[in-house]
């Protein structure tokens, strides 16, 4: 499947439009991507390609670098995975923690948006300090200077 760029570009104007307005110290990016500080998190909103006549909007908090990945951790955020209404825990390449939740981008309206930017930003704020209680490392706001 490959998605039409001008689907990418109308729903990239959609969500910079609702930042706009809602977050104006928001920074873009050329590679279809925003971020914003919210709360205690910086959230990452991507558009990605979907399908033939869709595209995808991630926003995406990193939480917790430098945590001891270990079987108790593992299981916290699998379990915590499956009592969150949307969104998952993730770890990233390098073993940092990240929340992410993804809406289908053509159709999304500007509340489908921007509850999807607060609920990462609220769940990255709740679950931080119990991360790092349980598993150490440090948050990312705090490395990445927020």
């Amino acid at each position: 499947m490959h998605t039409p760029e001008e689907l990418i570009q109308k729903t990239r104007d959609k969500v910079e439009s609702v930042l706009n307005t809602q977050y104006p110290d928001h920074v873009c990016f050329d590679n279809e991507s925003f971020s914003i500080d919210a709360g205690s998190s910086r959230v990452m909103i991507i558009i990605r390609p979907f399908t033939d006549n869709d595209t995808c909007i991630e926003c995406m908090a990193t939480l917790v670098s430098g945590a001891l990945i270990n079987e108790d951790l593992l299981r916290f955020l699998l379990r915590k995975n499956a009592e969150l209404h949307f969104g998952a825990f993730s770890l990233m390449f390098d073993d940092t923690i990240c929340f992410a939740h993804s809406i289908a981008g053509i159709n999304a309206d500007e509340n489908e948006i921007i509850t999807s930017i607060q609920s990462v930003a609220l769940i990255a704020d709740h679950y931080v300090d119990e991360i790092i209680t349980m598993a150490g490392g440090e948050r990312c706001s705090e490395v990445s200077g927020i």
